[in-house]
């Protein structure tokens, strides 16, 4: 174990805050910053309900808005000064997490700006562009419920995301650690609606999308998350593999907004609100400080996502 990974695993207790490679789909060719240049036209998958870091905005005319669609579009602008465009048509596509990945492989879309954290196995089928947050993954129940421990989920049926970490990493807790049932829904919101129905106890995900669900729907004195945080979950902009003139136009538009701390608006636009608040975390602000793409790391399973 490297001493960055095990820094990692202090941190993230203190911090505010698995998913298995599918079988391989037709892979575009990585030429994509000459087809865009061909084309005057890039894709970009976006989420429908992660907010805040990509949703369709139903208030602004159902226009894609978000903390990772504004990054992707700063990638954007600098993909326009990379190869000298006036123009660049920005196209957008909606993702579902179970889909985002065979979508970016078959060519679908060029980036994938949600909320997807770097993992191992991820790594095998796309790349990653530097972390662009670092969330936990916890538990979202009804305030009053114990949830001090992961053994508190005992005998609870727990909701999760289709094709988010947090399924795999809750499927295996069940075999070696807690026995809970754990209920699969297609989407977040499905899910949360799950939680408020009372037809699960707790629902496990990253503690950044969870908080931003109760903001959304007005939940926060109705829920809590819990105690103990599961997993180190660094967010990224993905790109197709091996597609690395476009990678380096990610790498380079990154690292140029954190050192010039251009991300700190950005992030304050999207994390200290009047909704929500998330103060920018250990982890968040170690990866604007030094740009990485280190994979997140189940803590109590003791191995990389």
């Amino acid at each position: 174990m490297t001493c960055r990974l095990i820094r990692l695993l202090a941190l993230a207790a203190a911090s505010f805050a698995l998913s298995a490679p599918a079988p391989a789909s037709a892979q575009a060719p990585a030429d994509t910053m000459a087809r865009i240049h061909q084309t005057r036209a890039i894709t970009l998958g976006v989420r429908e309900s992660a907010w805040p870091f990509s949703f369709v905005d139903a208030q602004n005319g159902g226009k894609p808005a978000g903390y990772s669609v504004d990054l992707c579009l700063a990638v954007v602008e600098e993909i326009k000064s990379t190869l000298k465009l006036k123009d660049l048509d920005v196209k957008y596509r909606t993702v579902s997490g179970s889909e985002r990945i065979p979508k970016l492989e078959s060519g679908e879309i060029d980036l994938e700006c949600g909320s997807t954290t770097n993992t191992k196995a991820r790594q095998e089928r796309v790349a990653f562009g530097p972390t662009m947050f670092v969330a936990g993954i916890r538990v979202l129940v009804p305030k009053g419920t114990k949830a001090d421990t992961v053994q508190d989920l005992a005998g609870m049926t727990v909701a999760v995301s289709k094709g988010a970490t947090s399924e795999k990493l809750m499927a295996q807790l069940t075999v070696s650690e807690v026995k809970a049932t754990v209920k699969v829904f297609d989407n977040n919101d499905d899910a949360f609606k799950a939680l408020r129905a009372g037809t699960v106890k707790a629902f496990a995900q990253d503690d950044s999308l969870l908080l931003g669900l109760a903001a959304r729907n007005k939940a926060q004195d109705a829920l809590v998350l819990s105690n103990f945080v599961l997993s180190v979950e660094p967010y990224a902009i993905m790109a197709r593999k091996n597609d690395t003139a476009l990678m380096a136009v990610v790498d380079r538009t990154l690292g140029r907004l954190y050192a010039s701390r251009e991300i700190d608006p950005i992030y304050r636009k999207w994390f200290m609100t009047d909704q929500l608040s998330i103060p920018v975390g250990r982890l968040t602000r170690e990866s604007f400080s030094r740009p990485n793409k280190e994979p997140g790391v189940a803590m109590m399973l003791g191995y990389s996502l």
